[in-house]
C-alpha cells in the first residue's frame, strides 16, 4: 500500500496551507495508538479514506521511462482479522502493462471515525512469477500490531509523529500529519480542504513520501520530498 514510487518529477503541483513544511524525521517517538481499546463498526466512511465497495482509483507516474500504473480498488470481500471484519482493498501495479504488485489490504474503522490499517498479503511479481511475500503481515499474529491509516480528525494530530503498521523489522510505516486545509492543483482539477501526511519506513531511513488526501475522494497525490524523486498522480476516480 504504501510502496515508494520512483517517478519523475515536474508535473504542476501548488499548495496553499497552515502546518509544518520541514522533511526531516522527528526525534519523538511514534505513537502507538491504544487498539485494545478500540470499537469497530461496519464499513469506512471517513471522509478522507471513503473505502466503499466498488470504488476505484487510478494512478500514473513514469519509473526508468517506463510508465506505471496503481489500481486501488474496494472489493465487496471482508476478511476477519484478530476477531475484527475488515474491508478488503485490492492494489495492483503494473510496468508497462505488466504486473509488478498485487496487495490486499485490510482496513477497519472504530467508532470514533478512525480508520486502522489491520495487515496486507503483498506479492512481488517478476515475468509472471512470485519473487517476494516481503512487508505481508496480520494483526495478532507473530506480534504484529495494526496502526492508524487515517485519523477521524487529522487536524487534531498535528505534528505528531504515529504507527500505521507495527510487525518488527518487515513492516514498520510512521506518519505525521503537516498540513490541514490546503489547496493543491493535480491534473488540471483543483482540490480543497486538503490533508497532507508525511510518511517514512523506519526500515528505510531518510526517505520522506508525502500523500495529499482530499475530501470524499482520498489519496489525490503522492510524491518524495527527501531521499529521492518520485510522484504518483490521481488520473480518474470511480465513488459509488
Amino acid at each position: 500500500m504504501k510502496r515508494l514510487f520512483a517517478v519523475l518529477a515536474g508535473l504542476v503541483l501548488a499548495v496553499a496551507a497552515c502546518g509544518g513544511d520541514g522533511t526531516s524525521e522527528s526525534t519523538v517517538a511514534p505513537v502507538l495508538d491504544d487498539y485494545a481499546a478500540a470499537t469497530f463498526v461496519a464499513g469506512i466512511d471517513n471522509t478522507y479514506f471513503p473505502f466503499t465497495p466498488g470504488a476505484s482509483w487510478s494512478y500514473e507516474g513514469i519509473e526508468d521511462g517506463e510508465v506505471e500504473r496503481i489500481e486501488v480498488v474496494v472489493t465487496d470481500d471482508t476478511r476477519v482479522v484478530d476477531g475484527v471484519t475488515t474491508i478488503v482493498v485490492r492494489d495492483t501495479v503494473t510496468l508497462d502493462g505488466e504486473l509488478i504488485e498485487d496487495t490486499f489490504d485490510w482496513y477497519a474503522q472504530d467508532s470514533a471515525g478512525n480508520v486502522w490499517y489491520m495487515g496486507e498479503d503483498s506479492r512481488e511479481y517478476d515475468n509472471g512469477e512470485v519473487k517476494s511475500t516481503a512487508g505481508s503481515w496480520e494483526t495478532g499474529v507473530d506480534g504484529a500490531l495494526p496502526g492508524i491509516i487515517m485519523y477521524a480528525d487529522p487536524a487534531g494530530h498535528l505534528n505528531v509523529p504515529y504507527r500505521q503498521e507495527f510487525y518488527a523489522g518487515e513492516a514498520e510505516d510512521v506518519g505525521e500529519v503537516v498540513q490541514v486545509g490546503a489547496t493543491v492543483a493535480v491534473g488540471g482539477t483543483t482540490y480543497t480542504d486538503v490533508v497532507v501526511i508525511r510518511e517514512w519506513n523506519l526500515l528505510e531511513p531518510g526517505v520522506f513520501e508525502n500523500k495529499y488526501f482530499a475530501p470524499g475522494i482520498g489519496v489525490i497525490l503522492e510524491e518524495v520530498v527527501e531521499g529521492g524523486s518520485g510522484r504518483v498522480e490521481l488520473l480518474a476516480t470511480s465513488l459509488p
